[in-house]
């Protein structure tokens, strides 16, 4: 397995960090291979970059075939739309170096949790189009391949984590243009690709409706969305077992949403795995 790092400066002057897990191929087994990636946008809330739901969702990912890359990316007091553009350029990384690393350049993936699923869906819907091009980037040629939410922080809306939402828009945070840009919920369109969304209706920092709101965007579209929504556990699962439980909190040993990353894997095998 090859472990790579890669620092992305970010247009504030903020440094993020690219950390690739690459299963190195076979000549066993095939020594052309090229597998599906993900590029993982842990949560934290701005506040921090939780290991949580950095190297383990990377490990679970690695075991299913699929290429990964864990985004450190810049926190408070960065604001939109430096972390958006540092996932811009992961994705250019990851993508040109698609040959070196085993990766299918038409199948790179992003998935977010919480805070990083609005990263994530900046990735893959409209919603940072005209930010992307300000900064020199063509959209279409970093937009993801497909979309992994989890328990996302999505719309700046009625449903918003205000917390997440204050620090990614700062002295803009009544705004109604900016507020109106980073709700992801608003900007699915035919180019959004295949999604896959997960959350549980007890989730008490970041409603549901942040789920079921892009959901509802998706079915309008037409985009091939498949969603979970359990009846119990509290927010930020992660892995949701004993592995990623932060120390002393039970609540995030969750059995009834473990099965999240085995509905997952077979997601990606289905649309993205050759």
């Amino acid at each position: 397995m090859q472990y790579i790092t890669k620092t992305i400066k970010g247009i504030d002057g903020s440094v993020a960090t690219l950390t690739g897990y690459i299963a190195d191929n076979s000549k066993e087994i095939d020594p052309n291979r090229r597998r599906p990636a993900v590029l993982i946008f842990p949560g934290g809330g701005f506040n921090k970059v939780t290991d949580r739901e950095a190297e383990p969702i990377a490990m679970m990912a690695l075991a299913a075939g699929v290429q990964a890359f864990v985004l450190r990316y810049s926190i408070k007091p960065s604001q939109y739309p430096v972390q958006m553009l540092e996932g811009a350029e992961a994705m250019k990384l990851i993508r040109s170096n698609a040959e070196e690393w085993h990766v299918d350049p038409k199948a790179v993936t992003v998935i977010g949790f919480s805070c990083g699923g609005q990263l994530a869906a900046s990735m893959a819907t409209s919603t940072g189009d005209d930010a992307m091009r300000a900064n020199g980037y063509d959209p279409d040629e970093v937009r993801a391949d497909g979309l992994a939410l989890c328990y996302p922080v999505l719309t700046a809306g009625k449903y918003r984590h205000e917390g997440t939402i204050e620090k990614l828009l700062g002295d803009k945070l009544n705004d109604e243009k900016m507020i109106d840009e980073i709700s992801c919920e608003k900007h699915v369109d035919a180019k959004t690709p295949a999604t896959f969304i997960w959350q549980t209706v007890t989730d008490a920092v970041v409603p549901v409706q942040n789920s079921l709101l892009f959901l509802n965007a998706c079915v309008k579209a037409g985009v091939s969305v498949e969603a979970h929504i359990f009846p119990q556990g509290p927010h930020s699962l992660s892995l949701a077992t004993s592995e990623t439980a932060a120390a002393g909190n039970d609540a995030q040993i969750e059995p009834s949403a473990q099965v999240w990353t085995s509905l997952w894997a077979a997601w990606i095998k289905r649309n993205f795995a050759k």
